[in-house]
């Protein structure tokens, strides 16, 4: 690989496949991966820790983001791919596409942003009141015009402890009481 590759990709080797070929991958539990077809019009900016691979024809270009943005999350770069090609996207959970409204705001968890349109306005945000905005995670506000890739359903460890874990009693008991997931453990 490159330098700029395989510094984000925390890898120095990259494999070739041409050819009639067959692959088989396998992935860990509850991840998936999705292969999109990339238009010549594309301008969907990746997180490149999810592109697992991309056909050849398509061209990668850097964009380096704004300083807002890069100081959140901590990424100066994204990619976008210029087609026509196909990438295949690893992810955790399944993977949606959103179309964004220029209008109505989408919100997408800040981990679970995959992809978004390069023209797209975003904004870091938090949902609640100004109490609840303490302990809620960080969102992305995204609105604009184009398909937004987001990771839905990706596993929570705390969330199947619970259920498996506790009885139906006890869940109800949390839910009703008020503060019932404080006191009762």
């Amino acid at each position: 690989m490159d330098l700029a590759n395989a510094y984000r990709k925390r890898k120095w080797v990259r494999s070739r496949l041409a050819g009639p070929a067959e692959i088989i991958l396998g992935l860990p539990p509850g991840c998936s991966l999705t292969v999109i077809d990339i238009p010549a019009d594309s301008d969907l900016l990746f997180n490149f820790r999810h592109v697992l691979f991309y056909t050849e024809g398509l061209r990668m270009q850097s964009r380096i983001q704004k300083i807002k943005t890069a100081w959140i999350t901590r990424e100066w770069v994204r990619m976008r791919f210029a087609g026509p090609g196909r990438v295949g996207v690893f992810a955790s959970g399944d993977l949606a596409s959103v179309e964004l409204n220029p209008e109505v705001p989408l919100y997408a968890e800040s981990g679970a942003l995959v992809a978004y349109p390069e023209r797209a306005d975003v904004r870091l945000s938090v949902y609640g009141n100004t109490l609840a905005s303490q302990h809620m995670n960080v969102q992305w506000q995204l609105t604009g015009r184009g398909p937004a890739l987001i990771q839905v359903g990706s596993p929570d460890p705390g969330l199947a402890g619970q259920l498996h874990g506790d009885g139906w009693f006890k869940r109800l008991l949390r839910e009703v009481l008020p503060f019932g997931s404080v006191y009762i453990k």
